[in-house]
């Protein structure tokens, strides 16, 4: 005998009899569906790297705002009350 291996045959009923048993809620739902995952093309990667670019400029310019302008940072103060 090869070590690590047996000679008896396992037998894994209680496992086989598990995987078919009825799925319910959304696994039933989507036990049809075929959803494939498709990389982004140069496009949207411009377009969603555009937006975070410009979220974020426009994040640091009121943060500088907010520094330097007083009436602009007690309208901020105000408006978080």
């Amino acid at each position: 005998m090869v070590k690590g291996f047996s000679d008896d045959e396992v037998r894994n009923d209680a496992e086989l009899k598990e995987s078919k048993r009825e799925k319910k809620g959304l696994a039933a739902f989507l036990k049809g569906k075929k959803f494939t995952y498709t990389l982004p093309g140069k496009k949207q990667i411009n377009i969603f790297g555009s937006i975070v670019l410009g979220l974020n400029l426009i994040l640091i310019l009121l943060v500088i705002l907010y520094l330097k302008n007083q009436e602009f940072h007690d309208f901020i103060f105000n408006v978080g009350r």
